[in-house]
């Protein structure tokens, strides 16, 4: 196993970007494979984007969280998963500049999607009162991450079980074509699993060496370990969020793509059970601290902004984006240099 600690941080920018090309390149393509299969077997962008791209994107945070509890990080281990959560709905607000003319949130009128942001909105709110609650051990986890993983499990099977339903329909003036620019694949059902197969396989592999040549990065730069797992860590290992969220959008597929994202932070939430099963000592959630039920509720907040823009469906662009992802980012910033002020802090 490579020490990327000790390479000199010229050799780990160098790593840095060398995977995370691979893993903006693998995203790309697996959001085509995705579509791809959504066509064949008749499932919904909302299940292709919940189920496949929200796991295999997930494979960096899933190695990285998992390893640092191995060796006893549990700061980095869960503030790695609770900044993803917050990263993500930014990297959302991003790619509103995809669709050029409109506001992404007036565009998506399946209302799954609310759902997810609601579950999202809920779970979260659970870590952050797991955390300053404090936490007990039950059948070598926390008491608190079994019912985050428990809840996490019946949020997906709810999510399933809306698949195709619609108990309202979104009153849209101008009905926008989503899928106009689907392309169709010639490889046969074999092949295209295997294209899937090795780009979920790039994804995890070069995911994992972008967040660990990160982590690398960031102590050699002096900052927090908290402030790392949050931030800079996270944001590696959102790369290939990212990368499946722009090609979606520029697919039209704009369901999918936030699907991918609300997805992938449910499944963050589920992950901090993995975490706290690894890690040995007390359960991990009492020994993050303030600093994570800052992080879980800046989440909160960027997923509430989102869905408030879902619900209200105005169609206002400033600088071609609509104003609640520039509302997102402006909350996620500032919650970054919230975070940079307390790290270190309990």
């Amino acid at each position: 196993m490579i020490e990327f600690s000790s390479l000199g941080m010229p050799v780990n920018i160098a790593i840095f970007a060398a995977a995370a090309i691979a893993v903006w390149i693998a995203g790309t393509k697996i959001a085509f494979y995705a579509d791809q299969i959504a066509q064949r077997t008749g499932l919904g962008e909302a299940l292709m984007g919940l189920f496949l791209l929200a796991f295999v994107t997930s494979l960096p945070e899933i190695a990285t969280s998992f390893t640092a509890a191995r060796i006893g990080d549990a700061p980095l281990a869960v503030n790695n998963l609770l900044g993803s959560i917050a990263m993500q709905v930014a990297v959302l607000a991003l790619a509103d500049l995809a669709i050029h003319k409109r506001a992404l949130t007036s565009v998506v009128p399946d209302p799954a999607v609310m759902l997810q942001g609601a579950l999202n909105i809920c779970l979260l709110a659970f870590v952050a009162i797991a955390v300053l609650s404090g936490d007990v051990s039950i059948l070598g986890a926390g008491a608190w991450t079994w019912v985050l993983f428990s809840a996490a499990v019946f949020s997906f099977i709810k999510l399933t079980e809306a698949e195709g339903r619609q108990p309202w329909i979104a009153d849209l003036d101008e009905p926008m074509q989503t899928h106009s620019k689907r392309a169709q694949s010639e490889d046969g059902n074999f092949i295209l699993a295997i294209k899937t197969i090795a780009s979920a396989a790039t994804i995890l592999i070069a995911g994992y060496v972008v967040a660990v040549s990160g982590e690398a990065l960031a102590e050699q730069s002096g900052l927090g370990s908290s402030f790392v797992g949050v931030a800079l860590v996270a944001i590696a290992t959102s790369l290939p969020e990212a990368s499946t969220v722009f090609a979606s959008m520029r697919r039209g597929l704009y369901t999918m793509a936030i699907s991918d994202i609300l997805g992938t932070n449910i499944l963050n939430v589920a992950l901090l059970f993995g975490v706290d099963v690894i890690a040995t000592g007390d359960p991990v959630l009492t020994r993050v601290g303030n600093f994570a039920a800052i992080g879980a509720m800046l989440g909160v907040a960027v997923t509430g902004i989102f869905l408030m823009g879902l619900a209200e469906r105005r169609d206002r662009t400033i600088w071609r984006m609509g104003v609640d992802s520039m509302l997102v980012l402006a909350v996620y910033l500032g919650g970054l240099v919230l975070l940079y002020s307390m790290r270190g802090t309990p």
